[in-house]
């Protein structure tokens, strides 16, 4: 018969970790006598983050003092008391291989659903001091899980513990924590879990996007870069497109012709360095690639140290260092209709979309939507409008958003009229494009749409296409600079740009991160790449921080890393994970 050994619960507090804060319940104490247990808590009980923890589906966690007398001998420790693990029930018996998803029981007044396993989460290795933590609950399959309450009553410990119902589908704990963080995933097992009810949506949500990738037919191996760590590319030609934009096109230094790339993709350019490692950015290829010649086109930013260089210093004939075309923001090869959405420079990568469309005659429906301040500020018009006209089934709308510009009334569009092609010219519009404008462009619910841009413009326009009935799925953004950070329970937030690390210069290889442009020499004072990211306030995307959930996965454009903590599965060809990595060579990051 398994017991309630002890009733722990904490209330949120602000804790310092590596010189920020942390907003988290995972401090948890035994309390003595009875506590009222309602639907989303226990009576003096919360969580600091309620993304990843608390709510309906996980109103209470559970651990078993069988994993606790496991962890004191695996972890050479006789420190651990009941509630460090951050549960509110310490059980006697439930062990994780034992329980299954949907099973339930009655524990004093209340009855309880099993709904998932632990999350993944770096606080519990803070709460213990051990970093490695959220890695060895599931290497070792002692996860530990939620509840969600039935009825509601009291419970207190000592308490017996008594199972009414077994789960559908027979899917232990461990199992399905495996199934998800754990490489191999069964396909029975996806199956099983996927008619569990009981589950939890967010872990269900998992599940289908797991078994939609094991239902598609293998394709094709992604595509190895083109070349390793940086070649050297002659400028063929310098095209100034507006007073702000130019367009480099680049040419082989050596004989050996450029490989294939894939309009959307993007090529990281070096420039030289003062007595530091050169900085790089990131620009979108913006015509449809050659084995002869690849095109960029560059605004000249106010203080944008590379955009300046480029402008000022390359001519035709010079020489930059480039890494190979990378990225996944790419035109999906199917029959579906395309919108191909941009604002300002972002309209490099759709233009180079366009560029391939038109190279082909494609008989796809095409919508393509242009903002710009105005005509004087609107690079691309002419080539865009050409190659429009060679698509049969082409919409084009534009519209200039500068206060002081009119736009003649033979152009303003009618949009209750039909959609005109790209023969007759775009229909032009003064002012920001709105959802309603949108709506009435007439894309249809299963076209795959593109969109780059400021983050606001693709914020907003990502929100009017799903209300235009598009699904999420077949939204496609680029985003310029680096990526939303995702750092659960921090309240602190970083200094502000992201800036060098401070402290003297490293001496180990030269790290970059390419997105955010810092680019500095490693130091062993860092755990990881992660840590060097912090120090540098770049924005970090993480969970775990061990190698289990893959938040933080990177792509690896040039270098080498070796891992600290073996991931529990290694990330894809060209992708490292820097929460739980170092560099051995020169690297540069996509981020």
């Amino acid at each position: 018969m398994a017991t309630l050994l002890s009733v722990n619960v904490g209330l949120p507090k602000d804790v310092p970790w590596q010189g920020r804060t942390v907003h988290t319940g995972a401090w948890k104490y035994p309390v003595d006598g009875p506590r009222m247990v309602r639907r989303l808590n226990i009576e003096g009980d919360g969580q600091g983050d309620l993304q990843g923890h608390g709510g309906e589906q996980r109103a209470v966690l559970v651990y078993q003092s069988q994993s606790y007398a496991y962890w004191r001998e695996v972890l050479k420790r006789d420190d651990l008391d009941f509630g460090q693990f951050g549960e509110n029930f310490t059980v006697d018996g439930l062990s994780d291989d034992e329980v299954c998803i949907g099973d339930r029981y009655v524990i004093g007044e209340a009855e309880f659903e099993v709904t998932q396993p632990r999350v993944t989460c770096y606080r519990v290795g803070m709460r213990l001091n051990e970093p490695r933590m959220a890695s060895l609950l599931v290497a070792h399959h002692r996860p530990g899980f939620y509840l969600r309450v039935i009825t509601e009553g009291r419970v207190r410990a000592g308490d017996r513990i008594t199972r009414t119902r077994t789960g559908t589908g027979s899917l232990s704990v461990a199992d399905t924590d495996a199934l998800l963080y754990l490489p191999g995933a069964d396909p029975a097992k996806l199956r099983a879990a996927l008619n569990i009810d009981a589950l939890s949506p967010g872990w269900q949500q998992s599940f289908r996007d797991m078994s939609r990738r094991l239902d598609q037919p293998p394709g094709p191996a992604p595509a190895a870069p083109g070349w390793k760590g940086f070649r050297r590319l002659r400028v063929s030609q310098v095209v100034h497109e507006t007073p702000v934009v130019s367009s480099f096109y680049l040419r082989p230094a050596d004989s050996e012709p450029l490989p294939a790339a894939t309009p959307g993709q993007y090529l990281s350019v070096r420039i030289p360095g003062d007595g530091r490692p050169g900085l790089v950015r990131s620009y979108s290829l913006s015509a449809a690639p050659s084995a002869a010649e690849y095109r960029i086109s560059v605004k000249r930013e106010d203080h944008g140290e590379v955009s300046t260089y480029l402008h000022t210093h390359l001519h035709q004939g010079d020489v930059i260092e480039a890494a190979a075309p990378r990225g996944v923001f790419v035109l999906a090869e199917d029959r579906t209709p395309v919108a191909l959405l941009s604002a300002g420079i972002g309209v490099t990568p759709v233009l180079a979309m366009l560029h391939q469309l038109a190279r082909e005659h494609s008989s796809r429906a095409v919508w393509w939507v242009h903002t710009a301040r105005d005509p004087g500020q609107h690079a691309f018009a002419e080539e865009a409008r050409q190659s429009l006209a060679r698509l049969a089934h082409a919409h084009a709308f534009v519209y200039y958003t500068a206060p002081d510009h009119t736009v003649p009334d033979h152009t303003a569009p009618d949009h209750t009229a039909p959609v005109p092609g790209a023969n007759g010219g775009p229909c032009v519009s003064h002012g920001r494009m709105t959802g309603e404008d949108i709506r009435k462009l007439g894309i249809p619910a299963d076209a795959h749409a593109y969109l780059c841009g400021p983050a606001g413009f693709m914020s907003d326009m990502t929100s009017a296409l799903r209300l235009a009935g598009l699904s999420g799925a077949n939204i496609h953004t680029e985003v310029f600079g680096a990526l939303a950070a995702i750092n659960p329970g921090i309240t602190s937030p970083g200094t502000g740009r992201p800036h060098q690390p401070p402290g003297s210069q490293g001496t180990g290889p030269s790290v970059t991160f390419a997105r955010s442009g810092v680019s500095t020499r490693w130091s062993d004072q860092y755990a990881t790449l992660l840590e060097l990211a912090e120090a540098c306030d770049i924005p970090t995307r993480w969970s775990c921080r061990t190698g289990v959930c893959h938040t933080c996965t990177t792509p690896l454009l040039a270098g080498r890393v070796r891992y600290t903590t073996p991931p529990l599965e290694d990330p894809a060809s060209g992708e490292a994970l820097p929460c739980c990595s170092v560099p051995t060579t020169d690297v540069l990051l996509d981020s």
